[in-house]
Order: structure tokens, then C-alpha cells, then sequence
């Protein structure tokens, strides 16, 4: 899948035994997270719910599905970017892929529930103002994406 501008993912190393896992996330010393901490949120979510669309005008985000599973959209909204109107999709969580990705400033994105209730862990690169959080709705005509299409047959 070629990347919207901006976006980036971790693969993570899940390190397991007979006790559980160790994985780690991010450090202060990742080239990836060179945005740097804002603040630190935790969302649970209930079956079947869409969270979308969110838009920040300088914030970074860093998201990670730590129970259940989502499906993570983004969509370019930036008119002068390469990647204008990309779609970017990923699955992640306990059946889904084991990474954390990074939104852009500018970026719609959004997530469904696709398994029971999921909690998503985020960071993001600032604390929480209400001028900087911008929204659509989930079915918004701008952006014209169908949450809930089957997945593509592999």
C-alpha cells in the first residue's frame, strides 16, 4: 500500500512467554516520534461504533489498538500534497496488524469497531485545544467513504 505523505507506521516486536508479552511502543528517540508528547488518551469503544472523521490543524497523532479490533482510515485533505484525497486503510488490533500509525496534521481519519468493544490508545503531539480539533461527519460527501464496504478478498 503506497503511504499518504506524512503517514507513518511502527512495526512492533511483541516479545512473549509462558508469562504474557512485553512490547514496547514508542520512545522519546524514535525518528518517528520527533513531533514530540502532547498528551496521552485512552478511548473504549462499543461494537459496531465509527469515530470519523477527525481533522487537526497542527497536531500529530500516533494510534494504537490495544484490545479489540478497528479498521483506521485516513484521507488526505491537504490540497497541496501528493497524496491529495489517498485513501489509507489499516486493521489493527488482536487480529489485525501489530503497529502503531502516525496521522499528519491535516489528515481526516477515523476508525470502526469490527470485532466486540476495542480500546484505542493515542498520542498526540499536543495537549487538547477545541480550536485545533476539526470534524465531519462519518458519511461526509467530501471525503466519500464507504465504512461499511466488505473487506477485499485477498
Amino acid at each position: 500500500m503506497k503511504l499518504i505523505s506524512g503517514v507513518a507506521v511502527k512495526k512492533l516486536v511483541r516479545h512473549k512467554d509462558e508469562r504474557g508479552f512485553f512490547e514496547e511502543l514508542i520512545r522519546s528517540t524514535d525518528d518517528f516520534f520527533k513531533e514530540g508528547f502532547g498528551q496521552l488518551s485512552h478511548s473504549y469503544m462499543f461494537t459496531g461504533v465509527i469515530k470519523a472523521w477527525h481533522i487537526h490543524k497542527t497536531q500529530i497523532d500516533w494510534w494504537y489498538c490495544l484490545r479489540g479490533d478497528l479498521k483506521v482510515v485516513l484521507c488526505d485533505l491537504r490540497k497541496k500534497s501528493k497524496t491529495y484525497q489517498e485513501i489509507n486503510e489499516f486493521n489493527l488490533g488482536e487480529h489485525g496488524e501489530n503497529m502503531i500509525v502516525k496521522i499528519p496534521s491535516h489528515v481526516a481519519h477515523g476508525c470502526r469497531v469490527i470485532s466486540a468493544d476495542a480500546e484505542l490508545l493515542y498520542v498526540t503531539s499536543g495537549t487538547y485545544k477545541k480550536e485545533e480539533e476539526g470534524r465531519l461527519s462519518f458519511d461526509s460527501n467530501k471525503i466519500g467513504y464507504d465504512w461499511f464496504k466488505s473487506p477485499a478478498i485477498k
